[in-house]
């Protein structure tokens, strides 16, 4: 590749029309010539080879992707991780803005991620180390896009429950539990007052919890649960499965009781989350397995935020993440940026409900709600429920009484008082 050759790659955003281009934000670290190798970038992930041999024809000012945006942080003594590469040289640390038409793929999200973090990507010459951050859309490309069917304000709806968070719980023990016993558990967390009771992401269908006998006995519960209580529930029955069985397990589950859905999205693929977001008639739920795999290193990989803004645009009313503390692994600048992506706006698109979750319980939920700065959010705990000394019941009334003292603004401890439920969380925490 020639100096002139190189130059096709480059433009500022003043000469595209912006409306047409997605933008990238990666973190890279160049060896050698940056320029040379921010070019080989962007040929390799749209053009590559951009005429053929004989022609006087140049594809790149249609379909080339093009560096709009580029800060040197500076020379690194080596490459963050060891990556094996041919180029020879010094290695730069750099932060790149690059344009990418999306003519190039179209509203497809499978193709949009090849584009942008496939091979073109990943295996160019003299970019051994990339990281994906932020991906941007124009107005155009998300009128493509349906998005959540519900999202926070329809979630809100079905629960009549607003000015809050919402209550989730996960039933614990997992794994191992018949489906009568499951509901049963549920059924006392729905009285304590919980919002939704929900399938554990490890729990699947299988021999001995069939989503058949689970979701038949937990529709049962809930009826039974939002009739002794008053107000409505929701029990989040798991679907995840091969995709050509998705709709099936869908409709089943939500003709025996279950009025909200669980998918593990990256597992499944955005692709099937949004086949079954345009089928569903029930809120879409999404939990966060295999995000840490190629999210957690610092400066490889692809940033956690952008697979929370893929899964909002594939059509998830609600997504849990990775939460706050030290349990989850995560910094907690990259938490919030996550709520984040739920919450601001996104052309047409709803919000979803930001469920950022890891061993949380009573004694956590105020800092949670501090750290959110909103109401709106989900709030998940397992075993700060299920493994109450007082029960399932008295996990969930030791959450909401502990959303009172938030609301009263008074201390957890002094509201504990009479309160046993809370009591016991608070005493426990001090042993």
């Amino acid at each position: 590749m020639n100096t002139e050759d190189i130059k096709g790659f480059f433009a500022s955003p003043e000469q595209l029309d912006m409306a047409d281009y997605l933008t990238l934000e990666y973190y890279l670290e160049c060896v050698g010539d940056i320029e040379m190798a921010l070019a080989h970038f962007c040929s390799e992930q749209s053009t590559a080879q951009w005429r053929r041999v004989g022609f006087d024809e140049d594809f790149r000012p249609l379909y080339g992707a093009k560096v709009i945006g580029l800060t040197v942080e500076g020379e690194l003594p080596g490459l963050s991780y060891p990556v094996k590469h041919a180029e020879a040289g010094p290695v730069h640390a750099c932060r790149v803005t690059i344009a990418h038409p999306y003519r190039n793929f179209g509203p497809k999200l499978p193709n949009l991620i090849t584009a942008v973090c496939g091979e073109g990507t990943f295996f160019t010459p003299g970019v051994p180390v990339v990281k994906l951050l932020d991906i941007g859309f124009p107005e155009p490309y998300l009128n493509a896009f349906e998005g959540p069917r519900f999202g926070i304000e329809g979630i809100r709806d079905l629960l009549q429950a607003y000015d809050r968070p919402i209550f989730f719980g996960v039933v614990k023990p997992n794994i191992g539990l018949k489906p009568s016993c499951f509901a049963d558990i549920a059924y006392e967390s729905w009285l304590g007052g919980l919002d939704i009771a929900k399938d554990d992401e490890m729990l699947a269908d299988v021999e001995w919890s069939t989503l058949e006998e689970r979701s038949r006995e937990l529709g049962v519960a809930r009826l039974q649960a939002e009739k002794e209580t008053g107000v409505p529930k929701i029990y989040l029955a798991n679907v995840t499965d091969e995709v050509d069985r998705l709709i099936q397990q869908h409709d089943m589950a939500v003709r025996n009781g279950a009025n909200a859905l669980l998918i593990n999205a990256l597992p499944v693929g955005l692709s099937g989350v949004r086949m079954l977001a345009k089928h569903t008639k029930v809120p879409l739920i999404g939990h966060f397995p295999f995000i840490a795999s190629f999210s957690r290193m610092e400066k490889y990989g692809v940033h956690s935020r952008v697979m929370t803004k893929l899964q909002r645009l594939a059509g998830l009313d609600s997504v849990i993440m990775p939460g706050f503390g030290n349990r989850m692994m995560t910094p907690e600048e990259e938490v919030i940026l996550n709520i984040r992506e739920c919450l601001q706006d996104f052309g047409h698109i709803r919000r979803s409900l930001p469920v950022p979750g890891g061993s949380d319980s009573a004694l956590t939920l105020d800092t949670v709600y501090r750290k959110v700065g909103s109401v709106d959010f989900g709030f998940v705990p397992g075993r700060g429920v299920f493994g109450h000394p007082g029960g399932p019941k008295a996990g969930a009334r030791s959450i909401r009484q502990a959303w009172e003292a938030i609301e009263q603004g008074v201390s957890i401890e002094s509201y504990a008082e009479g309160r046993p439920e809370l009591k016991q969380m608070v005493e426990g925490a001090c042993r």
